[in-house]
């Protein structure tokens, strides 16, 4: 009896990342030139928040947002192999508290409190580790990735080195370019290997609620692909991209725009050409490729949406797809995503919730961050959300309804130093570990970037020439600049940290209020 009333009341979770994906590769300036059946067919069928951003960059802090439900401010992994206190509560800590096991397929980039292991544990030797609680069902993270190898070794692949995976392969006795394709074949790239084995696990799982977290290292460089999605998209036929005439005048926007620059560079994004130029034919096919990557990440998705519904699980499933950041991919001049300008947040967000038909192909227009993610889930497994997080839920916003008091702008950070080896910003700026961080406030019309250090803001009008004319020091923005600045102030005075702050110990013992 019980087992009949857990078939019935089936509440799976999927919780799809992919890494490094831009929002307007899914909807936006270059969707048009890609191609993503998948995605778009589950836009059809789910809700999609056009106006989703991340909170944090990069990797590491942005998974710890994600999963944390909790601003960079508060959980403090703020680069990558920056720990993530021990006892900071999660979606797979709170997940268990439901009943789940955590499945993990794939990566978090979580750096573990050293001071919760011995100096010699191999979980604080490498900022990749799983998050706690999470149940690694096959290790996938870029920098090991023993099984894929293990994999393509078994297959018959040969290389010296794991970095010789990334490297681009002539086809013939030619010199390789950067377009060639990979050394493995398509059936056996990251990408097909871990949906593969999602594919080869779930199956047994079909008899009770699951949680698995799926995470796709593409399109995150090394930019390199096999065959056909090498190749994909003619590099010729993609538009440039967005950014001022040269270096130089990008420069002239801000004192942070030049180690921005020069922090990542087409030679930084593909394996064995550490003298490529930054020449526009070489922008367009890196910016190709990457296109191509994304597009074979969404084919994989289209095998695990069917493998849902052939499976008769698909409407037993919150299916919840996004990405963890954007990539500038030479926008303004920079790669990668250390930047303040939105194409390093703004990120898709797709949620397909059962019973939720009549808002199939809906969208959403106000303002969502990435920890709104995991209270989402939490709330919809019945499962109370911690003080700790400061995101919301999502799910009145999936019935059409908009909260009262929900928030008119997104908040993010970024920190740019590095407390062993300082960083381009460092040097150039004269900052230093605890100021070389900003944060941005982006509503309708402005968007705000006030830093640590006692640098000038940056404040763009999108009603003038948005993200191509900083007006911060222009005489007739300065009530806007102060108003914004008072409520940049206001959101992490009201969002500092609530682990404990709801909590008051009484004569008869503790007692809890709610956010």
């Amino acid at each position: 009896m019980t087992h009949e009333i857990e078939m019935q009341n089936r509440k799976n979770v999927l919780f799809i990342v992919i890494d490094q994906l831009r929002a307007d590769c899914v909807f936006g300036p270059l969707a048009q030139y890609v191609d993503l059946p998948n995605l778009r067919g589950l836009m059809n069928e789910a809700v999609t928040f056009r106006k989703h951003y991340s909170v944090v960059n990069p990797c590491g802090p942005s998974r710890a947002s994600l999963l944390t439900g909790q601003y960079a401010m508060n959980h403090r992994s703020i680069r990558n192999g920056t720990p993530l206190r021990h006892d900071t509560p999660t979606i797979a800590s709170e997940m268990r508290k439901a009943g789940y096991v955590p499945m993990l397929f794939g990566y978090t980039d979580t750096s573990q409190d050293p001071r919760a292991y011995h100096p010699n544990d191999p979980a604080v030797h490498t900022y990749e580790y799983q998050m706690a609680g999470f149940q690694e069902m096959v290790e996938m993270r870029l920098e090991m990735s023993y099984p894929w190898r293990s994999h393509l070794k078994n297959k018959g692949y040969q290389f010296d080195r794991y970095e010789d995976v990334y490297k681009p392969v002539s086809p013939t006795d030619e010199a390789s370019r950067i377009d060639d394709p990979a050394l493995y074949q398509a059936e056996d790239s990251d990408t097909a290997f871990l949906t593969d084995r999602f594919l080869a696990t779930m199956p047994g799982y079909d008899d009770h609620s699951w949680f698995a977290h799926l995470t796709y290292i593409r399109p995150h460089p090394p930019l390199v692909a096999p065959a056909p999605y090498n190749r994909m998209y003619d590099p010729a036929s993609l538009p440039l991209p967005s950014r001022l005439e040269t270096p130089d005048d990008e420069a002239g926007v801000h004192p942070f725009c030049t180690p921005s620059m020069a922090n990542a560079s087409p030679a930084t994004f593909v394996q064995g050409f550490p003298e490529l130029e930054a020449t526009d034919e070489t922008i367009q096919t890196l910016r190709a490729i990457y296109l191509g990557l994304a597009t074979e990440v969404d084919a994989h998705i289209g095998r695990v949406i069917e493998f849902l519904k052939q499976s008769g699980q698909y409407d037993d499933t919150l299916l919840i797809v996004t990405a963890d950041h954007g990539e500038m991919l030479g926008d303004r001049h920079c790669w990668g995503k250390s930047s303040f300008y939105d194409a390093s947040y703004h990120v898709p967000l797709i949620i397909r919730q059962p019973g939720n038909a009549s808002r199939a192909g809906a969208e959403v227009t106000e303002p969502t961050e990435s920890i709104d993610i995991t209270p989402t889930i939490l709330d919809w497994v019945g499962q109370e959300v911690p003080n700790a997080m400061d995101g919301r839920s999502l799910l009145p916003m999936l019935a059409g309804d908009v909260p009262g008091g929900w928030r008119s702008y997104t908040y993010s950070e970024l920190d740019v130093a590095d407390p062993v080896a300082p960083t381009h910003w460092e040097k150039a700026l004269g900052v230093g570990p605890s100021n070389a961080s900003l944060a941005v406030l982006r509503g309708t019309r402005f968007t705000l970037v006030e830093f640590a250090a006692d640098l000038p803001p940056v404040l763009f009008d999108h009603q003038g020439k948005g993200e191509f004319e900083n007006v911060a020091e222009h005489p007739d923005y300065q009530a806007d600049l102060a108003r914004l600045t008072r409520t940049m102030l206001r959101h992490r005075m009201r969002n500092a940290d609530h682990t404990l702050s709801m909590t008051m110990i009484t004569p008869d013992g503790p007692k809890s209020g709610r956010r």
